[in-house]
């Protein structure tokens, strides 16, 4: 992979976030605490992840003309990301999660309302075109219109520029933007989805690595949590374990992982020291509390890789 800018296509949130002893069920009332207003959104977290790591960091996304767009337009500028391309909707909220945490294992349950992210239109990404066009990745999730991620999917593959989509959250997918996805990164349950796979069965990470390969992705890499990873590209299959650690909150290590895996291709790293690079970032990320808030830095992994 040539080296150079990322370009992040995404959402952009205000994630509320409450602590609970235990996660409700329906019907149920817990109490909670350490309430917290955040910013975040997969792909504003990923492009801080990617920044953090020392990436060119270019955004596209929308938030609202509100003081939640303001504040999530300064942190991902705080954070060294070029948002010229952040459009601001006069008529409609920046986007907001709602997120519940298990104090005690770290695990979350997060509700979106999409708000402003729903105008990343098509309109948007040709006026960042020439940006993804000169890119060196382009990196993708679900939570914006998937109208304008095919469109950049496009302008970046017939550039030559390859596609990194993260199909979060987990719903079916357009044959179309399959097809232009080099590195398709789900979790287990987006996976699961993607690969049809039924909810309440045992997960067979072979079978669904295979069935997403064949439904289009040039590779696909898995994230496991506590499993590690699985790889495969149709000529290449590799596992790697996780990083153990004490996880205290994991809202923001899928995030994590993905950001540090694009700098880390970008820079150079071949793909087993990305995947391993990456690996490292999301165990820092589970040790601390909130999504943005958790990613790393690159001075934190040094040497690592």
């Amino acid at each position: 992979m040539k080296q150079g800018h990322v370009v992040v296509l995404g959402s952009v949130n205000v994630d509320l976030v409450l602590r609970c002893a235990a996660l409700p069920v329906p019907g149920q009332t817990v109490k909670g605490s350490d309430f917290q207003r955040l910013t975040g959104g997969k792909g504003a977290n990923q492009a801080v992840a990617a920044a953090r790591m020392g990436a060119s960091v270019r955004f596209v996304g929308a938030v609202g003309a509100d003081e939640s767009g303001r504040l999530a337009r300064a942190a991902l500028s705080a954070n060294g990301v070029d948002v010229r391309h952040l459009k601001e909707v006069s008529d409609v909220a920046t986007g907001a999660a709602m997120i519940l945490v298990d104090q005690a294992s770290g695990q979350n349950c997060i509700a979106l309302y999409e708000g402003a992210n729903a105008h990343v239109d098509t309109a948007l990404v040709d006026a960042a075109a020439d940006d993804i066009a000169s890119a060196a990745l382009l990196v993708c999730q679900l939570e914006t219109p998937e109208s304008a991620t095919l469109h950049a999917a496009r302008i970046a593959h017939e550039a030559g520029v390859p596609v990194l989509l993260n199909p979060a959250p987990a719903m079916p997918i357009d044959a179309a933007l399959l097809a232009l996805v080099d590195i398709l990164i789900p979790n287990e349950s987006e996976a699961m989805v993607l690969a049809e796979q039924p909810a309440d069965g045992a997960f067979d990470q072979d079978r669904a690595l295979d069935v997403l390969l064949g439904k289009g992705a040039r590779s696909v890499l898995i994230t496991l949590g506590v499993d590690g990873v699985l790889y495969g590209d149709g000529r290449t299959r590799l596992r790697r374990e996780a990083y153990m650690t004490q996880a205290i909150d994991t809202s923001g290590a899928g995030d994590a992982f993905i950001g540090a895996f694009a700098a880390a291709l970008v820079s150079g790293r071949p793909l087993e020291h990305a995947i391993e690079f990456a690996q490292r970032a999301a165990s820092i990320s589970v040790t601390r509390r909130g999504a943005m808030a958790s990613l790393a830095y690159a001075r934190e992994l040094a040497g690592d890789g």
